[in-house]
């Protein structure tokens, strides 16, 4: 209401202006005109929807606009002081947000990287480039165990829950989806009828809260599983065993902010304070959590199951690979989350020191399900800041299949990282359940933004395999991928880390993975 007040404020004041040219003054004309224009410009503000800002905040919302006019000096100062620890950079943002609207992402001058930086990375292209298919690969998520595989795209939306985003953000997000063909993740919240409204294929991730899942005590429920799982529009299940953002921390969902439409996708009452343990009560160790793998598979029907971590102790992971052995059964994909990953429910300690970053926790989960000889049974996801066909690219040198993203496609919707995600004052109606706020975003405008982001995305990444050189992804290795070491030296991925052989962990163990093999455990995490 206070944004429509606003407007009718100045059209009430233009009004009185121009009324007051032939009865007092001509002089007035300098006051009627200007306010006159503002008022066009609020009303116009108020009734468009292509921007979020403006909806909320007309004529106020301009200033945005003017500040991203003058850059890079400005802008980058507000990128850089209202972002956590590992934002966006404002180039990649704005390719984001450009791709989402459909616009060129070509600009003059050329990078704006330090490419003699130390770290800089960059692919090698080959003189026999060529132009990209047109057909769009996919990756097969399925194991000999499962009966009812997925083909699901190289991008797609990372876990984010109803509660966590606004119902518009996830309508959008689901529409974009179902629209370019590729996978939205639910988060841990559960199943909300906004997922459900526009049918985008969906990954349910089934946390320590077992939210929709779940008994009045809070464990897990297999008959109210079994129900939703069986829904068409459930392709995959992930079992989240930690976050990127706050890895082995679990959350409180206070009671004032349990509504009625959270606690029906949760599967909580209404109003009643919710927790998250740090650990999941239906399974206590690897053999155990690969017996809630198969429990989960055949309750569902047969779908592709599988579970996302953020990598902590090596020997963990181990563990959990020598369990698939002696079991003989193995998850159908593993989904890497990176400590890179961002969040409005978490410490920031946690944000900051806790947790492996994507790269590394990547290459260990590749390199252990090839040293154990199950990498082919199992395929790998990439979460973690992955905003760009370079990003794709990267991931799968590094040990991936498929890749997964949450910011990137936030942008996509309007978020402008305003760090406000936590109080329920989110100013473009992303990441808030206040109606009033989360009208500024535009379901049908965000919904094609999502599915054009994606889509170019991939488009560009199948472009970087064709130029170098290669007819497919499965083309790339780590000898394509260099990073800058110091001034003047820089280095394949190849070339800095130990990439093991197919079994090479069953027989005799290389030396630098030898003791953490014998170490890890099925019986214990």
């Amino acid at each position: 209401m206070a944004r429509w007040s606003i407007v009718v404020g100045v059209w009430a004041l233009a009004l009185a202006a121009g009324f007051a040219v032939p009865t007092a003054s001509s002089w007035w004309l300098v006051v009627a005109l200007p306010l006159l224009a503002l008022a066009v410009v609020g009303t116009w503000d108020l009734t468009q929807r292509r921007h979020n800002v403006l909806r909320n905040y007309p004529i106020l919302g301009h200033a945005r606009f003017l500040l991203e006019r003058i850059r890079p000096e400005i802008q980058q100062y507000f990128v850089e002081s209202q972002t956590d620890g590992t934002p966006f950079d404002r180039e990649t943002r704005d390719l984001v947000y450009e791709r989402a609207k459909g616009t060129l992402d070509e600009e003059p001058f050329g990078t704006e990287r330090d490419v003699h930086a130390v770290g800089y990375e960059f692919m090698t292209h080959s003189l026999r480039a060529r132009i990209a298919p047109a057909a769009t690969p996919t990756v097969r998520l399925g194991g000999p165990d499962c009966t009812r595989p997925y083909d699901i795209a190289l991008l797609n939306v990372s876990a984010m829950s109803f509660g966590s985003l606004s119902a518009n953000a996830i309508e959008a997000l689901n529409a974009g989806a179902a629209r370019g063909g590729f996978a939205h993740d639910t988060g841990e919240g559960g199943i909300s009828r906004y997922h459900r409204k526009h049918g985008g294929d969906l990954i349910w991730e089934i946390a320590s809260g077992y939210f929709g899942c779940r008994t009045q005590d809070g464990n897990f429920d297999p008959d109210q599983f079994a129900a939703k799982a069986s829904d068409d529009q459930v392709k995959a299940i992930s079992i989240k065993l930690s976050q990127g953002a706050k890895p082995g921390f679990g959350g409180v969902l206070p009671g004032a902010k349990v509504t009625a439409e959270i606690a029906e996708a949760r599967g909580v009452p209404i109003g009643e304070t919710v927790t998250s343990p740090p650990a999941h009560r239906a399974f206590g160790t690897p053999v155990e959590l690969i017996d809630f793998i198969t429990r989960l598979r055949d309750l569902s029907g047969g779908k592709p199951v599988g579970f996302k971590l953020c990598v902590g102790s090596r020997v963990e992971f181990l563990a959990i690979c020598k369990a698939m052995l002696e079991r003989d059964v193995t998850p159908d994909f593993v989904i890497v989350d990176g400590a890179e990953g961002g969040t409005g429910a978490g410490p920031v300690e946690f944000e900051d020191h806790m947790g492996m970053p994507l790269t590394e926790g990547l290459i260990i989960v590749h390199n252990a399900l090839v040293g154990a000889g199950l990498r082919d049974r199992v395929k790998v996801g990439a979460s973690g800041k992955v905003a760009s066909g370079a990003d794709i690219v990267k991931r799968i040198i590094q040990g991936a299949d498929f890749t997964l993203a949450a910011r990137a496609m936030m942008f996509a919707v309007g978020c402008i990282q305003a760090q406000k995600c936590h109080t329920n004052r989110c100013p473009v109606g992303v990441t808030t359940q206040d109606p009033a706020r989360t009208r500024a975003l535009d379901v049908p405008d965000k919904t094609a933004r999502v599915a054009r982001f994606q889509q170019a995305t991939v488009a560009s990444a199948k472009q970087m395999v064709a130029s170098m050189g290669l007819d497919s992804f499965d083309d790339l290795d780590p000898s394509m991928l260099n990073r800058r070491i110091d001034g003047v030296t820089t280095r394949t991925y190849a070339d800095l880390y130990d990439w093991l052989e197919p079994g090479a962990l069953l027989n005799h163990a290389p030396a630098d993975w030898r003791r953490d093999w014998h170490a890890a455990d099925p019986a214990r995490f």
